[in-house]
């Protein structure tokens, strides 16, 4: 068992690196400079929603970012807009821009070339989705761990 789950540990991992290398060459691709692949991703993550930073990070784990400072450049550069909000000062929401929305388009259609690709040897819908319930019962596990030794993740 504990080769087993170190090698599924060493695995999530190496295929988080193996795609986010994937995007790149994507971005490469298409000759976009100004944004990098863990950027896209969060920009994917953000959709046609309007949300705040804490929303964002929530909803997915950029490994080994700073979702602060990557919105900062998307703002920068164009991707995303933010404004504060009404109800509460202190916290600002962001959403993707015409530039965004674009960039978002070209990443789904990456996702739906991949699914089209994938063909009769990859893993089948049924298969994908036992992995994904295996994911979601590691990731439970790992927050109860995280919230018996009592500690909270710094989320930006």
């Amino acid at each position: 068992m504990q080769n087993a789950y170190y090698e599924t540990i060493v695995l999530i991992e190496r295929l988080h690196r193996h795609f986010l290398d994937v995007l790149k060459s994507e971005l490469d691709r298409f000759n976009i400079q100004d944004i990098n692949n863990v950027q896209a991703l969060i920009l994917y993550n953000i959709g046609e929603d309007e949300l705040t930073v804490g929303e964002l990070t929530a909803r997915g784990y950029y490994l080994g970012s700073n979702v602060s400072y990557n919105v900062k450049k998307m703002v920068e550069n164009g991707y995303i807009t933010q404004e504060r909000s009404a109800h509460d000062r202190r916290s600002v929401r962001v959403r993707l821009s015409e530039k965004g929305l674009e960039l978002r388009g070209r990443v789904r259609v990456l996702f739906e070339r991949h699914i089209g690709q994938l063909g009769s040897s990859a893993p089948s819908e049924k298969e994908l989705d036992q992995c994904n319930e295996l994911m979601r019962r590691l990731e439970r596990f790992w927050s109860l761990e995280l919230d018996y030794a009592g500690f909270k993740p710094q989320l930006s």
